[in-house]
């Protein structure tokens, strides 16, 4: 497989300059494998291994040894290698030692010793759009977080172009197939969650038929503020009636192994008294999941555009956590008593923007109305102004609006 360059790869030779292992952490097939392969010399695959898996109760020294920085692939197979890589990074004293990936967060991860000051956690996703060259990154989020001018012409992709990106997401695996294979592989992709993959995190097991119907409420609750009783009453079948607390820990399952991921509230100063709702949106960690699940396709999505615009919102977070995080920034969403509500915004250090999602450009009038609403309420003494208000859309260019300074960005033009 030719590699496509990726964001983090500047984030992965910088963290190995400075300490001792570098744990790689993200969903299976995003990717981490082929990213850390391209800066290590030597590599043990802790999964496909099995005389390594016996070495590691035996003598874990064995599978440690060889020239670094050294890959130590799906660690978390075999848990008490952590602690010997921890061991072996401060007898060593030098940086660059160890490479670690994982698609799962062990069972436990609480009662590990911690890896602090030894070992730094990477965070991997799907590829953005840029990566995979959908987008000619020519308006670049550092820019628009410093307030610099967006200046871009319309980059060519058209809403067809933008249902197929989501339908078969950012996998590196799938990114040279036809469309029905990508969309395929997908599919087999989330079949092969629901019931293999669940029952490897923690002893419970878990009824595929009963995860299959909460990853379907999961997607049509896509990029919306869906309670878990909400999910619960949505995913119960004809045969019972689910828990809130047994979805809860099905979405910790969902969550330990990078399927879904949360966006955040962003709690602002405020000039008035409006009271913050702090629950979580709704979003995989890659679009296509939530295609996927409904068994749905580009087509499908053409037909459905207001479905598509939720779908569209979760590829633009995806996009912008990718691009956020090489700016040590995360990506948040705001949203008050008063219905006033800002789909992401970007805070990296002390310099924050919020953006508006919409995927047509119909909708920038609204979207920007929207977004100055929103700046008024923001004690800018406390928290400081805005780097940018913007509103990111599916087609059309990129400039900045005369009457209220908001932004306009297309996403086939947003970069790092």
């Amino acid at each position: 497989m030719v590699y496509r360059p990726r964001i983090v790869d500047a984030e992965l030779t910088s963290r190995l300059g400075a300490l001792g292992a570098v744990l790689i952490e993200g969903p299976k097939a995003c990717g981490k494998t082929l990213t850390a392969r391209q800066v290590a010399a030597s590599e043990v695959l802790l999964d496909v291994d099995v005389n390594a898996r016996q070495a590691v109760s035996v003598d874990p020294s064995l599978v440690l040894a060889g020239d670094t920085p050294r890959l130590v692939d799906e660690w978390q197979v075999e848990p008490a290698i952590w602690n010997h890589v921890r061991r072996e990074v401060d007898a060593r004293g030098a940086p660059g030692q160890f490479i670690l990936t994982g698609s799962a967060v062990p069972a436990d991860d609480e009662t590990r010793h911690t890896g602090a000051g030894r070992i730094t956690r990477l965070q991997m996703r799907p590829m953005s759009l840029f990566e995979s060259g959908a987008s000619d990154g020519s308006v670049s989020l550092r820019d628009v977080l410093a307030g610099r001018p967006v200046r871009a012409s319309d980059p060519g992709l058209t809403v067809r172009d933008l249902a197929r990106a989501a339908a078969v997401g950012g996998w590196p695996a799938f990114q040279g197939l036809s469309e029905e294979d990508a969309r395929l592989g997908v599919r087999g992709y989330l079949d092969e969650i629901r019931r293999v993959d669940v029952n490897r995190v923690g002893p419970a097991r878990r009824d595929p038929e009963r995860v299959r119907r909460l990853l379907a409420s999961l997607a049509r609750n896509v990029s919306t503020y869906a309670s878990v009783k909400t999910l619960a009453a949505d995913t119960g079948g004809p045969d019972v009636a689910l828990t809130r607390e047994t979805v809860q820990e099905y979405l910790d399952v969902l969550t330990r192994l990078r399927i879904v991921e949360d966006q955040p509230a962003w709690a602002p100063h405020m000039r008035s008294k409006y009271a913050l709702r702090k629950m979580p949106k709704r979003h995989f960690v890659d679009p296509s999941l939530a295609v996927a699940a409904l068994e749905g396709s580009p087509e499908g999505l053409l037909e459905d555009l207001e479905f598509f615009g939720f779908v569209f919102e979760s590829m633009v977070v995806r996009d912008l956590r990718v691009y956020a995080q090489a700016l040590d920034g995360t990506v948040l969403q705001y949203r008050d008593s008063d219905g006033v509500e800002v789909d992401a915004v970007v805070q990296a250090g002390d310099r924050w923007a919020a953006f508006e999602v919409k995927l047509g450009a119909g909708q920038v009038d609204e979207a920007a109305s929207n977004l100055t609403r929103f700046a008024k309420r923001i004690d800018t003494t406390k928290r400081g102004r805005p780097g940018t208000l913007g509103v990111i859309t599916g087609t059309g260019y990129g400039y900045r609006r005369d009457e209220d300074g908001v932004i306009v960005i297309p996403i086939g033009a947003l970069g790092p």
